[in-house]
């Protein structure tokens, strides 16, 4: 037999025994919503991109228009930044709900009315890339720059300084370069029920895995949700479902939304079915990232690495 190369993934994890995390007040489920921000920093030919955008609108079948804009597509963007961001920042306010905000730094940039509400109202921000984009062939440097901007623009509409980073559409070097700029956890990362460490050049940064299954954006995809009521009824079996394993082990859910998605009014009432349900439940600790980062590194801080 022949000795196999290294595989850069690990398909092992925490396996049979995962870590018996201590959620705070002994809740046994740590649930995070995310809200993504993206509006204005999508691909656009005003802004220098060769297509328009196609992604994650009300039209799942879209191809790119390339060489010239797609008016439709930026005004199905344009109602989350200038409508569903606030139904659904009303919504958690309404429920007491912290949430955790991928913004995209063009987003805040072109709508910082939008980031100071965000702190105001106690919410985490954290870096979605500086464009909302596909950066799988961007030059290294030119990604740097990005990753830089994003950091800044958030210190500077927010007043808070960002740790968390998702790049989303990212390159193979999107990871290190978001360490180098100073983040300190990443949730490009979509392979387990726990945070974990990984190592980048040596240096350990904390995942806290997102989730593509418990997120709005399927409503755009085909086969996908095709109503509110498939959204609901899924985010509460994945809840129900989590919740019982965690009488063992304690867990973690993620759930993903879209201004121009859930901030449209029949699916903001699907997400409030879902809402009502979390709140029926107790111990259950709905939270930001960043505060599930903090807890994880505490009671599983990283091991050291040799680079010899």
């Amino acid at each position: 037999m022949t000795e196999s190369k290294p595989y850069g993934r690990d398909l092992v994890g925490y396996g049979e025994f995962p870590p018996r995390v201590q959620w705070p007040e002994g809740c046994r489920l740590a649930l995070s919503f995310v809200l993504n921000f993206e509006e204005g920093g999508e691909n656009s030919i005003e802004l220098g991109d060769a297509h328009a955008e196609n992604f994650i609108t009300e039209v799942p079948s879209g191809s790119p228009l390339y060489g010239a804009r797609n008016v439709n597509t930026e005004s199905m963007y344009d109602y989350g930044s200038r409508v569903g961001v606030w139904r659904i920042l009303d919504l958690f306010d309404e429920f007491g709900f912290p949430l955790t905000i991928f913004a995209v730094g063009k987003a805040l940039e072109l709508n910082p009315e939008v980031g100071r509400a965000f702190a105001k109202r106690g919410h985490e921000v954290a870096s979605h890339h500086w464009r909302w984009i596909d950066y799988r062939d961007m030059e290294e440097q030119e990604e740097l720059d990005h990753v830089r901007r994003s950091f800044e623009i958030i210190k500077e509409v927010t007043g808070t300084t960002p740790s968390g980073w998702y790049g989303g559409r990212t390159s193979l070097n999107s990871r290190r370069l978001a360490q180098r700029a100073g983040f300190t956890y990443d949730n490009d990362a979509y392979d387990d029920d726990l945070p974990h460490w990984t190592y980048v050049d040596g240096k350990p940064l904390l995942l806290v895995p997102y989730s593509l299954d418990n997120n709005d954006f399927k409503f755009s995809i085909s086969p996908g949700f095709s109503s509110g009521e498939d959204f609901t009824n899924y985010l509460v079996r994945a809840f129900d479902c989590l919740y019982r394993e965690s009488r063992g082990i304690p867990r973690m859910m993620s759930v993903g939304l879209h201004c121009r998605m859930s901030g449209k009014p029949g699916r903001s009432e699907s997400l409030r079915k879902f809402l009502e349900h979390v709140r029926s439940h107790d111990e259950v600790w709905v939270c930001k990232r960043n505060e599930i980062a903090s807890l994880w590194a505490e009671q599983f801080p990283p091991l050291e690495v040799s680079l010899d």
